[in-house]
C-alpha cells in the first residue's frame, strides 16, 4: 500500500507524493508512467511481492539492495536460486528477510519465464498484460470523488490468470500496484502534474 496521507495537496500532487524525497522522486518520475520494457514491469513485480504487508516505502528505500542481491530482477538468473542463495540472502539486512516471499520471488522467475516462451518471447510479454486493460492504460480520471479502490475487475482477471499460470503473491491487491505503477492504468489526480504526463504517454500496444 501507498502510505496513507491527506486527500489533498497544496500543489495538486497526489498527496502520498510529500511522504519524503524517495517517495516525492518516485511519483514525479515513475509512478504511472506506462513501462515500455518487460523486465521494468517484472522489476514491479518483484517489489510488490515484498510490499505484502507494507507500506510501498518500506520497500523502496531497499531497492537497490533487493538490485543487487536479487541478481538485477533479471528473472533468468532468479529462477535458478536454491536453497544455499535463499539462506544467504536471509542473513542480510539490505533486504526485507522474508524466506516466503524470498521463494515466492524465485517461483514467479519461474513463472515469468514460462510465460515468456508462452506467448513468444519479450516482445509478447508486455501485450499480455496489456490485455487486462483493453490494450492500452486506462485514465481512471481519479479525484476526490473518484478515490483510488483496492482492486478492480482488471486486477482481479489478472490476479485470477496469474496464479493458473503458477504465479504466488499476486492477489488483486498486488496485481492492482502492479498496474498502477508500471503505467498500465492511470491514477494519478486530475489535479496532479503527472496525470497530463503519464496519459500523454499511453499509447497502444
Amino acid at each position: 500500500m501507498l502510505p496513507n496521507l491527506p486527500t489533498t495537496s497544496p500543489d495538486g500532487r497526489c498527496p502520498w507524493a510529500h511522504h519524503n524525497e524517495l517517495m516525492r522522486d518516485f511519483h514525479d518520475y515513475e509512478w504511472g508512467e506506462p513501462v515500455a520494457e518487460a523486465g521494468i514491469l517484472f522489476e514491479y513485480l518483484v517489489l510488490h511481492t515484498f510490499q505484502l504487508g507494507f507500506d510501498f516505502p518500506v520497500v523502496l528505500k531497499r531497492r537497490e539492495g533487493f538490485r543487487e542481491l536479487l541478481a538485477g530482477f533479471d528473472p533468468e538468473r532468479l529462477a535458478r536460486f536454491g536453497e544455499e542463495e535463499i539462506s544467504e540472502l536471509l542473513l542480510n539486512p539490505r533486504i526485507l528477510r522474508n524466506r516466503r516471499k524470498l521463494e515466492a520471488t524465485v517461483q514467479n522467475a519461474q513463472a515469468w519465464l514460462r510465460l515468456r516462451q508462452e506467448v513468444g518471447g519479450d516482445a509478447g510479454l508486455l501485450p499480455f498484460f496489456y490485455q487486462y486493460v483493453g490494450g492500452r492504460p486506462l485514465d481512471n480520471q481519479r479525484s476526490e470523488t473518484n478515490a483510488v479502490p483496492v482492486s478492480t475487475p482488471q486486477s482481479e482477471a489478472m490476479s485470477k490468470d496469474l496464479k493458473r499460470r503458477g504465479f504466488v503473491m499476486t492477489g488483486p491487491v498486488s496485481c492492482y500496484n502492479i498496474l498502477q505503477t508500471a503505467g498500465l492504468v492511470n491514477d494519478h489526480l486530475v489535479s496532479c502534474p503527472r496525470h497530463a504526463e503519464c496519459a500523454a504517454l499511453a499509447t497502444p500496444q
